[in-house]
């Protein structure tokens, strides 16, 4: 069937109660979370709108302020939100777990139950222990007709959803255990309620997946990966929304023209995983989508209509001069030859393909450089597939949370089970199916990859913000721990943390898009790293239509007209140092970064 076909309005058939918007990060998810909420609240329903983005930025779209308790939108008063604030849902379980066994316990054991409770694994899972409550109503003070939940980049998001099976099969062979989850008897006394939740999600008349998505081969490859986890875990109601489908205005702008063509063949060739599902375009608009008009547009043509002659009657030419790519990658390397370099920011903002074209450009320089990656996603090999070979002094790795927790796993049983007898070998291997051990490992691996930056260049592409801010967090424990627990002298030692505290060694580059979103979330990102002591050393602002010549389609224009502000407000407000990469439309774009920038 042709693709156009399949494109309805996902609003119009089969409604369900919980409504979850997914996909890769950057994508628009929020956007479209938000329009439908606002939708159905106009409509006079009762719609709860929860965030589980460690990096939410609802706050931004609906341009007013969210918070960790349920609160009325003050502009339109039958629609609620929340956000599902990790750390304090963390504060909150430990609490919980805590709490009763204060009287019961000895101080030291109560301290070691607590120091097991700190890690970031536990931020995880409090998440879910919170979101689940919403699932099952007990968070709830009202009755929602619809509950809608704007969900982390979808990695983050389908780990949240394993987590229940983890903990059932590691509850299973540690009855009287206790980990990062607390005591077991604690999570055993729920296990019905996240029973519950799976059979709310798992149920096609409860529960749909919006799985939003670019028209771009890597957010659709990303979505059909999502599609077939979900299917996996028995969660099949899903539909497609494919989000900012460009239409040229001006037949005569041949980058306009390219753009479209573009999205059209990717359209014109999904994914198996996806040919058949339902699915729903959005168009590129010439503006942000925030305020309630905004989002009332995205899902209304004659308001859209409207909003977009009035966005490009004010368009003006500009064009920005701020250094590009080579002048990075000249700075990262003047005086050196090895380093950390890590690229940072929300999803979807071009991290990986950053990373990526700086690692290959320091290869070619003649430096020798580890490329990794901590995304789940891992992008990485997509781009580095499209060079016809790599150069001899470039080596390029993943760190896959699952290989990483058998290496690990793997090297605590020898190294602790060789003088055990059988009943306590198995013991230590049950234990170590513990959900925190994942997050041991991939940290682990984590502190291999900054040791080696000490001789070599070491570019990591990291996860999504706040999947990147959980391992910080992990780094930060580590090192508090090491700290406390070490005799020697504090000058001797170098922990992964104060690695990245050294400005001249560790070189964090945020990566933006010239757009208000997630330029302020990666200036929070910026706040969260200040104080831990880690100071960002350049922002790169990715995808600028700013930066090209010759533009004449309007909503193209348009767009550009609205980067000067942003990045005006980067350049003089947030960053000593800033660099730009314009927008591309070739399809094979790491050999194109190389070709303009690699000199």
């Amino acid at each position: 069937m042709h693709p156009d076909k399949k494109c309805t309005n996902f609003m119009n058939a089969n409604l369900t109660k919980y409504l979850f918007f997914t996909g890769k990060g950057g994508v628009g998810k929020t956007s479209l979370a938000c329009a439908t909420a606002v939708k159905y609240a106009d409509e006079g329903k009762m719609i709860l709108l929860i965030s589980t983005d460690p990096a939410s930025n609802l706050k931004d779209v609906l341009e007013c302020p969210v918070s960790d308790q349920i609160e009325p939108h003050k502009g339109l008063q039958n629609l609620f939100i929340v956000n599902i604030n990790p750390e304090t849902s963390a504060d909150e379980y430990r609490n919980r777990v805590l709490g009763p066994l204060k009287d019961a316990i000895s101080s030291t054991e109560l301290k070691k139950i607590e120091e097991g409770l700190s890690g970031a694994c536990t931020t995880e899972i409090a998440s879910f222990d919170e979101f689940s409550r919403f699932i099952t109503g007990e968070a709830e003070k009202a009755i929602y007709d619809i509950v809608i939940f704007d969900t982390a980049p979808s990695g983050h998001t389908i780990r949240l959803l394993e987590l229940p099976a983890a903990w059932d099969e590691f509850l299973e062979n540690n009855p009287s255990g206790a980990s990062c989850i607390g005591p077991a008897s604690a999570l055993k006394s729920s296990k019905e309620r996240y029973e519950k939740v799976l059979n709310s999600l798992k149920d096609p008349l409860s529960t749909t997946f919006y799985l939003v998505s670019r028209a771009e081969r890597s957010s659709l490859k990303e979505t059909a990966r999502t599609s077939l986890e979900l299917n996996e875990l028995g969660m099949s109601h899903q539909k497609l929304l494919i989000n900012g489908v460009f239409n040229a205005l001006d037949r005569n702008d041949k980058i306009a023209i390219k753009i479209e063509q573009s999205a059209q063949k990717e359209l014109s060739h999904l994914p198996e995983a996806l040919q058949n599902m339902e699915r729903t375009n959005y168009p590129l608009l010439p503006y942000n989508i925030l305020g309630l008009e905004k989002l009332r547009s995205l899902l209304n043509n004659d308001l859209q209509k409207i909003i977009i002659n009035r966005e490009i009657s004010n368009v003006n030419e500009t064009k920005n001069t701020l250094p590009d790519l080579t002048e990075l990658v000249n700075a990262l390397e003047a005086n050196t030859n090895s380093g950390l370099i890590m690229t940072m920011g929300k999803g979807g903002v071009g991290k990986t393909i950053i990373a990526t074209s700086i690692a290959t450009m320091l290869a070619n320089r003649g430096h020798k450089v580890l490329l990794t990656t901590t995304d789940p996603a891992a992008h990485i090999k997509d781009f580095i597939n499209q060079l016809d070979h790599l150069p001899e002094n470039l080596t390029v790795e993943r760190i896959d949370p699952k290989i990483e927790t058998k290496i690990y796993t793997d090297k605590i049983v020898e190294q602790k089970g060789g003088n055990l007898d059988e009943e306590s070998r198995k013991l230590l291997i049950e234990d170590l199916k513990s959900p925190c051990t994942e997050e041991v490992a991939v940290f682990n691996a984590f502190s291999k990859a900054i040791h080696k930056a000490k001789r070599q260049f070491v570019v990591i592409d990291t996860a999504p913000t706040g999947h990147t801010l959980l391992l910080l967090d992990t780094t930060g424990s580590y090192h508090r721990e090491v700290m406390k627990n070490n005799r020697l002298d504090a000058g001797r030692i170098t922990t992964p943390y104060m690695s990245l505290q050294d400005g001249e060694f560790a070189k964090i580059l945020l990566i933006s898009i010239p757009e208000t979103t997630p330029m302020r979330e990666a200036e929070e990102l910026q706040n969260d790293l200040k104080r831990a002591g880690i100071t960002p050393y350049a922002w790169v602002v990715n995808q600028c239509l700013s930066s090209l010549d010759n533009l004449t389609d309007p909503i193209l224009k348009s767009r550009a007209t609205a980067e000067k502000e942003i990045i005006k407000n980067i350049g003089e407000k947030l960053s000593k140092k800033t660099f730009v990469i314009p927008y591309l439309t070739e399809e094979k774009l790491l050999p194109e970064m190389i070709l303009r920038f690699g000199q």
